[in-house]
Protein backbone atom coordinates (compact mmCIF):
# COMPACT_ATOMS: atom_id res chain seq x y z
CA UNK A 1 0.00 0.00 0.00
CA UNK A 2 1.27 3.44 -0.87
CA UNK A 3 1.83 6.13 1.71
CA UNK A 4 -1.61 6.99 3.01
CA UNK A 5 -0.79 10.35 4.59
CA UNK A 6 -2.12 12.51 1.77
CA UNK A 7 -3.45 15.99 2.38
CA UNK A 8 -6.88 14.71 3.43
CA UNK A 9 -5.86 11.72 5.55
CA UNK A 10 -6.14 11.73 9.31
CA UNK A 11 -2.54 11.94 10.56
CA UNK A 12 -2.88 10.85 14.21
CA UNK A 13 -3.30 7.26 15.39
CA UNK A 14 -3.95 6.24 19.01
CA UNK A 15 -3.54 2.53 19.81
CA UNK A 16 -5.19 0.85 22.81
CA UNK A 17 -4.14 -2.59 24.05
CA UNK A 18 -6.32 -5.17 25.74
CA UNK A 19 -6.20 -7.62 28.62
CA UNK A 20 -3.29 -10.03 29.15
CA UNK A 21 -0.97 -7.71 27.23
CA UNK A 22 0.55 -4.23 27.31
CA UNK A 23 1.34 -1.53 24.80
CA UNK A 24 4.67 -3.05 23.71
CA UNK A 25 2.84 -5.48 21.43
CA UNK A 26 2.10 -2.57 19.11
CA UNK A 27 5.78 -2.06 18.22
CA UNK A 28 5.42 -3.50 14.72
CA UNK A 29 2.23 -1.54 13.97
CA UNK A 30 3.86 1.61 15.34
CA UNK A 31 6.90 1.20 13.10
CA UNK A 32 4.83 0.51 9.99
CA UNK A 33 2.60 3.53 10.55
CA UNK A 34 5.34 5.99 11.50
CA UNK A 35 7.23 5.04 8.32
CA UNK A 36 4.15 6.28 6.44
CA UNK A 37 4.27 9.60 8.28
CA UNK A 38 1.61 9.00 10.90
CA UNK A 39 1.91 10.34 14.45
CA UNK A 40 1.31 7.31 16.67
CA UNK A 41 0.56 7.18 20.40
CA UNK A 42 0.31 3.92 22.36
CA UNK A 43 -1.90 4.04 25.46
CA UNK A 44 -0.85 2.07 28.54
CA UNK A 45 -4.12 0.96 30.09
CA UNK A 46 -4.16 0.56 33.89
CA UNK A 47 -6.72 -2.27 33.40
CA UNK A 48 -8.31 -1.46 36.77
CA UNK A 49 -11.72 -0.52 35.38
CA UNK A 50 -13.40 0.63 32.20
CA UNK A 51 -13.49 4.17 33.59
CA UNK A 52 -9.73 4.19 34.30
CA UNK A 53 -8.88 2.84 30.85
CA UNK A 54 -11.15 5.41 29.22
CA UNK A 55 -9.46 8.14 31.26
CA UNK A 56 -6.00 7.00 30.08
CA UNK A 57 -7.24 6.97 26.50
CA UNK A 58 -8.81 10.41 26.82
CA UNK A 59 -5.52 11.80 28.12
CA UNK A 60 -3.79 10.53 24.97
CA UNK A 61 -6.55 11.95 22.77
CA UNK A 62 -6.42 15.33 24.50
CA UNK A 63 -2.75 15.62 23.50
CA UNK A 64 -3.32 15.06 19.76
CA UNK A 65 -3.01 18.04 17.41
CA UNK A 66 -5.91 17.07 15.17
CA UNK A 67 -8.34 14.31 14.19
CA UNK A 68 -7.51 10.78 15.31
CA UNK A 69 -8.09 7.18 14.29
CA UNK A 70 -8.61 5.33 17.58
CA UNK A 71 -7.78 1.62 17.40
CA UNK A 72 -8.26 -1.05 20.06
CA UNK A 73 -7.41 -4.72 20.43
CA UNK A 74 -9.48 -7.25 22.38
CA UNK A 75 -10.63 -5.59 25.65
CA UNK A 76 -9.33 -2.37 24.09
CA UNK A 77 -12.36 -2.54 21.82
CA UNK A 78 -14.65 -1.93 24.78
CA UNK A 79 -12.38 0.93 25.81
CA UNK A 80 -12.51 2.67 22.43
CA UNK A 81 -16.27 2.08 22.28
CA UNK A 82 -16.67 4.19 25.43
CA UNK A 83 -13.76 6.59 24.84
CA UNK A 84 -14.39 7.12 21.13
CA UNK A 85 -17.05 9.79 21.57
CA UNK A 86 -14.14 12.15 22.29
CA UNK A 87 -14.41 15.04 19.80
CA UNK A 88 -11.00 14.39 18.24
CA UNK A 89 -11.89 10.83 17.23
CA UNK A 90 -12.64 10.71 13.50
CA UNK A 91 -12.91 6.92 13.21
CA UNK A 92 -12.60 3.66 15.10
CA UNK A 93 -10.67 0.48 14.26
CA UNK A 94 -11.41 -2.77 16.11
CA UNK A 95 -8.63 -5.38 16.03
CA UNK A 96 -10.05 -8.78 17.05
CA UNK A 97 -11.83 -6.66 19.62
CA UNK A 98 -14.95 -6.49 21.71
CA UNK A 99 -17.54 -4.07 20.39
CA UNK A 100 -20.43 -3.88 22.90
CA UNK A 101 -23.52 -1.79 22.39
CA UNK A 102 -25.10 0.52 24.96
CA UNK A 103 -25.90 -1.42 28.11
CA UNK A 104 -23.80 -4.42 27.02
CA UNK A 105 -20.59 -5.78 28.51
CA UNK A 106 -17.58 -7.51 27.00
CA UNK A 107 -18.39 -10.61 29.03
CA UNK A 108 -21.85 -10.87 27.50
CA UNK A 109 -20.36 -11.12 24.04
CA UNK A 110 -17.57 -13.44 25.20
CA UNK A 111 -20.21 -15.90 26.38
CA UNK A 112 -22.17 -15.98 23.11
CA UNK A 113 -20.06 -18.84 21.70
CA UNK A 114 -18.21 -21.76 23.30
CA UNK A 115 -14.56 -21.01 24.10
CA UNK A 116 -11.86 -22.82 22.13
CA UNK A 117 -10.06 -25.66 23.98
CA UNK A 118 -6.92 -23.51 23.88
CA UNK A 119 -8.63 -20.58 25.63
CA UNK A 120 -7.02 -19.96 29.01
CA UNK A 121 -9.05 -17.13 30.58
CA UNK A 122 -9.41 -18.03 34.26
CA UNK A 123 -12.06 -16.94 36.80
CA UNK A 124 -11.17 -13.90 38.94
CA UNK A 125 -8.91 -14.61 41.92
CA UNK A 126 -9.56 -13.41 45.47
CA UNK A 127 -8.33 -9.93 44.49
CA UNK A 128 -10.68 -9.73 41.55
CA UNK A 129 -7.90 -10.12 38.98
CA UNK A 130 -8.44 -12.26 35.89
CA UNK A 131 -5.40 -14.19 34.69
CA UNK A 132 -4.71 -16.22 31.56
CA UNK A 133 -3.53 -19.76 32.22
CA UNK A 134 0.23 -19.66 31.66
CA UNK A 135 0.25 -23.14 30.11
CA UNK A 136 -2.36 -22.07 27.55
CA UNK A 137 -1.13 -18.55 26.83
CA UNK A 138 0.98 -19.37 23.79
CA UNK A 139 -1.59 -21.53 21.99
CA UNK A 140 -4.62 -19.59 23.21
CA UNK A 141 -3.49 -16.00 22.88
CA UNK A 142 -0.67 -15.80 20.35
CA UNK A 143 -0.25 -19.16 18.64
CA UNK A 144 1.40 -17.67 15.55
CA UNK A 145 4.24 -16.09 17.53
CA UNK A 146 7.46 -17.77 18.60
CA UNK A 147 7.69 -19.41 22.00
CA UNK A 148 10.10 -16.65 23.05
CA UNK A 149 7.83 -13.81 21.96
CA UNK A 150 4.87 -15.44 23.69
CA UNK A 151 6.89 -15.74 26.89
CA UNK A 152 7.75 -12.04 26.77
CA UNK A 153 4.12 -11.06 26.19
CA UNK A 154 3.04 -13.17 29.16
CA UNK A 155 5.76 -11.64 31.36
CA UNK A 156 4.92 -8.05 30.40
CA UNK A 157 1.13 -8.15 30.65
CA UNK A 158 -0.82 -5.91 33.01
CA UNK A 159 -3.00 -7.16 35.86
CA UNK A 160 -6.55 -7.22 34.49
CA UNK A 161 -9.39 -6.67 36.94
CA UNK A 162 -12.55 -8.68 36.27
CA UNK A 163 -14.68 -5.60 36.95
CA UNK A 164 -13.73 -4.44 33.45
CA UNK A 165 -15.44 -7.39 31.78
CA UNK A 166 -18.77 -6.78 33.51
CA UNK A 167 -19.05 -3.00 33.17
CA UNK A 168 -21.65 -1.98 30.57
CA UNK A 169 -21.05 0.57 27.84
CA UNK A 170 -22.95 3.82 28.36
CA UNK A 171 -22.46 5.57 25.01
CA UNK A 172 -21.20 3.41 22.13
CA UNK A 173 -19.02 5.54 19.87
CA UNK A 174 -19.46 3.25 16.87
CA UNK A 175 -23.06 4.46 16.67
CA UNK A 176 -21.83 7.90 15.61
CA UNK A 177 -18.30 7.40 14.20
CA UNK A 178 -17.04 5.62 11.06
CA UNK A 179 -16.06 2.12 12.15
CA UNK A 180 -13.71 -0.54 10.81
CA UNK A 181 -12.86 -4.02 12.09
CA UNK A 182 -10.30 -6.79 11.68
CA UNK A 183 -11.44 -10.38 12.25
CA UNK A 184 -8.61 -12.72 13.29
CA UNK A 185 -9.63 -16.01 11.69
CA UNK A 186 -7.43 -18.21 13.90
CA UNK A 187 -8.42 -16.48 17.15
CA UNK A 188 -8.65 -18.85 20.15
CA UNK A 189 -9.43 -16.14 22.71
CA UNK A 190 -12.38 -14.33 21.10
CA UNK A 191 -14.16 -16.75 18.78
CA UNK A 192 -14.05 -15.32 15.22
CA UNK A 193 -17.80 -15.94 14.95
CA UNK A 194 -18.29 -13.57 17.90
CA UNK A 195 -16.23 -10.95 16.09
CA UNK A 196 -18.30 -11.42 12.94
CA UNK A 197 -21.56 -11.12 14.88
CA UNK A 198 -20.51 -7.93 16.65
CA UNK A 199 -19.24 -6.24 13.51
CA UNK A 200 -22.33 -7.27 11.52
CA UNK A 201 -24.59 -5.87 14.24
CA UNK A 202 -22.83 -2.51 14.04
CA UNK A 203 -22.42 -2.45 10.25
CA UNK A 204 -18.65 -2.22 10.65
CA UNK A 205 -16.48 -2.33 7.52
CA UNK A 206 -14.38 -5.46 8.02
CA UNK A 207 -11.53 -7.52 6.66
CA UNK A 208 -10.46 -10.99 7.73
CA UNK A 209 -6.80 -11.69 8.45
CA UNK A 210 -5.36 -15.14 9.07
CA UNK A 211 -3.86 -14.72 12.51
CA UNK A 212 -4.15 -15.47 16.20
CA UNK A 213 -5.80 -13.25 18.77
CA UNK A 214 -2.51 -11.33 18.79
CA UNK A 215 -2.85 -10.61 15.06
CA UNK A 216 -1.59 -7.07 15.64
CA UNK A 217 1.73 -8.57 16.79
CA UNK A 218 1.99 -11.38 14.22
CA UNK A 219 0.63 -9.41 11.23
CA UNK A 220 1.62 -5.79 12.00
CA UNK A 221 1.93 -4.75 8.36
CA UNK A 222 -1.59 -5.88 7.47
CA UNK A 223 -3.03 -4.24 10.58
CA UNK A 224 -1.13 -1.02 9.89
CA UNK A 225 -2.32 -0.98 6.26
CA UNK A 226 -5.91 -1.33 7.40
CA UNK A 227 -5.55 1.49 9.91
CA UNK A 228 -3.90 3.68 7.28
CA UNK A 229 -6.68 2.96 4.81
CA UNK A 230 -9.26 3.88 7.47
CA UNK A 231 -7.42 7.16 8.05
CA UNK A 232 -7.59 7.98 4.35
CA UNK A 233 -11.24 6.96 3.98
CA UNK A 234 -12.33 9.01 6.99
CA UNK A 235 -10.23 11.97 5.88
CA UNK A 236 -11.81 11.97 2.43
CA UNK A 237 -15.35 12.37 3.75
Amino acid sequence: MENQTNSKAVKNIVLVHGAFADGSGYRGVYEALTKQGFQVTVVQNPLNSLADDVKATHLALDNQDGPVILAGHSWGGAVITEAGTHPKVAGLVYIAAFQPDNGETALQWFQTAPPAPENGVLPPDDKGIVYYDKDKYHAGFCGDLSKEDAAFMYASQGAFFGECFVTPISNAAWRSKPTFGIIATEDKSINPDIQRAMYKHSNTKVIEVKGSHAVYVSQPQKVAEFIAAAATEVGSK
